[in-house]
């Protein structure tokens, strides 16, 4: 699958069977699936639901949504935290075959996978304190 790095926008093919080895982007040398948040599209999601051992962070989201902008630190300083989970965001406007699979009906969703599977999701921003709060309790 092909995934743009976080940090130089760089794009870098991963393989599947290497996806949980600590990919670093071929760039900058920065690792590409810790520390910040990776763009997620309709072509590589589902593979990356289903290569990924660790829990996935979802941000729903679009550039016109003033609060999507808003939340967009919170999100990023969380991904930052925890490098253990992979934070992703998937823009509704470009990705919308995502948007009508996940019923995003508002923005921003936050939603929460393992395995492959949704274990939870909330829409709305939320201040940093919440969003911990409610990442603690989906991945409980």
């Amino acid at each position: 699958m092909i995934i743009a790095c976080p940090h130089c926008g760089a794009k870098n093919r991963v393989l599947a069977e290497r996806f949980n080895d600590e990919p670093s982007c071929g760039s900058c040398r920065r690792p590409l699936l810790a520390g910040a948040p990776v763009a997620l599209t309709d072509e590589n999601f589902a593979e990356a639901l289903a290569a990924s051992r660790r829990p996935i962070v979802v941000d729903f989201w679009a550039a016109w949504c003033g609060p999507c902008r808003g939340f967009a630190p919170v999100f990023a300083q969380s991904a930052a935290r925890h490098p253990e989970w992979l934070f992703a965001k998937v823009d509704t406007d470009a990705n919308p075959g995502l948007s009508q699979q996940w019923s995003i009906r508002s923005i921003p969703t936050l939603a929460v996978f393992r395995d492959g599977r949704l274990l939870d999701r909330v829409s709305g921003a939320l201040p940093a304190v919440q969003f911990e709060q409610w990442l603690a309790g989906a991945l409980r």
